[in-house]
């Protein structure tokens, strides 16, 4: 865990404490992370595992069938 000391103004602070109020949090520690875990959630992009991306990659590089009904498709797969 990594311990920090953080200058914040009045207004950051009220801000803090309403976080803290509103989501029923025991410390400003809580709302601080609770506020990080929103922001990641929220403007970070996930990252991709590198296994999941090949698997994507072989996905859009294989064979696909068209149908223009939905009959065709029952014909389809009826038969095989």
């Amino acid at each position: 865990m990594v311990q920090a000391i953080i200058n914040l103004n009045e207004h950051e602070n009220r801000v803090l404490q309403i976080v803290r109020g509103k989501f029923g949090l025991r410390n400003k520690t809580e709302a601080i992370n609770l506020i990080i875990n929103k922001f990641e959630e929220h403007f970070l992009e996930p990252e991709l595992r590198p296994e999941y991306e090949k698997e994507l990659l072989k996905i859009d590089k294989g064979k696909f069938k068209r149908f223009s009904n939905v009959e065709e498709l029952r014909r389809e797969i009826e038969n095989v």
